[in-house]
């Protein structure tokens, strides 16, 4: 998934980019960096410089003299999660820069390529040399390689080539672009940061790109809009004397296909992504799983207890107990499960063995909550199953009478190749069990197991007016909105 993050005119880029992609830390745990452009008055010229390691960002950047040697007034920052390319290794941790014809370039990449196989292939043959396995790289070449005179018609001569999902920021030596694929896979979004005066001197605004909102609160920045689908916007100097971006378009997708899954689980609840808010959604996604699925007490109990998975679950949980409780089903919410928070997500672990391992360490229970109760546990979906049946494992020490679980999305049955990790059928219990609720619940070890259905799934998102559809639904429902026949469906042997 990645985290990405770019800001143009601030007196502290670098370090506005690190706090930016620690609000972003949930999209990826295995690397970060940073690259900022800074003008040398000595040389008269443009320098970039950068850093990047394997790590979370706090560790990546624990030393404040890193941030003496990052100077400059814009800058790029990136969080990976691998879905292509060895997360083991270093020239894969992005932003990639380069020194072209046209002077830097770096770039920062949200999402997968589809069409990866035939470019590198192409690029190959015309003796193109690639430094790292990332399908990222590839659109720096292809930028490079354009005869455009402008960088933003070069980048639009590179992106008409790829297709897939991407979201972007590209940095250069006078301005900062940002773009989003034609069809929306990735969200990402442009804010202003207003600075005060200064000795009674006016400061001109930031400009902020991010892949969600939180990114901007972080830096006490204002959500202005989507970049919107198949958008190529550049942010420069003239932008600050007059307020305007420019743009240039990508030929337009007859639909859109924005990742519902993530609605679902992956952003964070207090963001807002396709220009509406996590929460609220989450919320939804609750209330129509408590239509479709809720738990009626028993004659001797006054209520059910209902835990979420913290905490991507929470407010979905608080959603389920509320409509519980509006249709005759008496809810309670408690907090059953503890999460450690200073062990990262699970999910996004990118070694099956790393992730098991974690699991113990991330949750804990809650005894006197659980004990002797029928209890309900919402979380949002079931991908392997590996955290799954350890949670039930791990609730069940508690000796609850029976453990109820409610998903607030489908069954996972087909692979993403548009940059989730979960690129083979075989790793998905959902497939492996042929899509058999009750053997999944069987292999669970839970009283009951119901999935919110794919309609309830599209009832709780915003609807939009594209012709052909609004959302990527693939890993649900098989349907896949861009061709992957040329896309990886078997991870390569240096990759995770």
């Amino acid at each position: 998934m990645c985290g990405i993050y770019g800001i143009y005119n601030s007196p502290n880029a670098a370090v506005d980019a690190f706090y930016g992609l620690y609000a972003l830390q949930h999209r990826g745990q295995e690397g970060a960096g940073i690259v900022t452009s800074d003008y040398d008055e000595e040389k008269k010229k443009t320098v970039f410089r950068s850093h990047r390691d394997f790590g979370l960002v706090s560790e990546v950047f624990h030393d404040k003299k890193i941030f003496e040697t990052l100077k400059g007034a814009s800058a790029i920052g990136h969080t990976r999660y691998s879905t292509t390319g060895s997360s083991l290794s270093a020239q894969n941790i992005q932003p990639f820069s380069v020194n072209y014809k046209s002077g830097h370039l770096a770039l920062g990449h949200n999402g997968n390529l589809t069409n990866v196989r035939t470019l590198r292939k192409t690029l190959s043959q015309q003796g193109v040399i690639f430094q790292a396995t990332s399908d990222s790289e590839i659109i720096l070449h292809l930028i490079a390689r354009s005869p455009a005179p402008t960088v933003l018609e070069q980048v639009y001569d590179a992106l008409v080539q790829v297709q897939g999902a991407y979201s972007l920021t590209i940095l250069t030596d006078k301005g900062l672009i940002a773009a989003r694929d034609p069809l929306g896979f990735r969200p990402l979004s442009l804010g202003i940061k207003k600075h005060k005066e200064k000795n009674g001197k006016k400061h001109k605004p930031s400009y902020i790109v991010a892949s969600e909102t939180c990114a901007f609160d972080i830096n006490s920045a204002k959500y202005e809009r989507e970049v919107a689908p198949g958008e190529i916007v550049l942010i420069d100097d003239e932008t600050l004397e007059t307020g305007e971006t420019k743009s240039l378009f990508l030929p337009k997708s007859a639909r859109k296909a924005r990742c519902i899954f993530e609605y679902v689980y992956f952003s964070r609840p207090d963001s807002v992504i396709f220009d509406e808010s996590v929460d609220k959604v989450r919320r939804k996604l609750g209330k129509n799983l408590s239509h479709e699925a809720g738990v009626k007490p028993k004659d001797d109990e006054k209520y059910v207890t209902v835990i979420s998975v913290p905490d991507s679950s929470n407010t979905a949980a608080l959603g389920f107990v509320t409509e519980s409780n509006k249709h005759g089903l008496p809810s309670r919410l408690e907090l059953g499960l503890i999460r450690n928070h200073y062990v990262g997500r699970t999910f996004i672990q990118p070694g099956e063995g790393d992730r098991e391992l974690k699991v113990r360490s991330k949750y804990n229970v809650v005894r006197g909550v659980l004990k002797n109760r029928r209890v309900v546990v919402v979380d949002d979906s079931i991908v392997r199953g590996t955290t799954s049946k350890m949670l039930v494992s791990l609730l069940h020490e508690a000796h609850p009478k029976e453990i109820h679980l409610r998903i607030t999305s489908p069954p996972i049955t087909n692979p993403c190749f548009y940059g989730m990790d979960f690129p083979t059928r075989d790793k998905l219990i959902a497939h492996q069990l042929g899509g058999d609720v009750e053997k999944i619940r069987a292999e669970l070890g839970v009283d009951s197991l119901s999935y919110l259905s794919l309609k309830g799934l599209l009832n709780s998102v915003p609807k939009y007016d594209d012709e052909h559809g609004s959302y990527c639904t693939a890993c649900f429902s098989g349907d896949y909105p861009v061709a992957v026949d040329d896309a990886t469906t078997e991870k390569d042997e240096n990759d995770d």
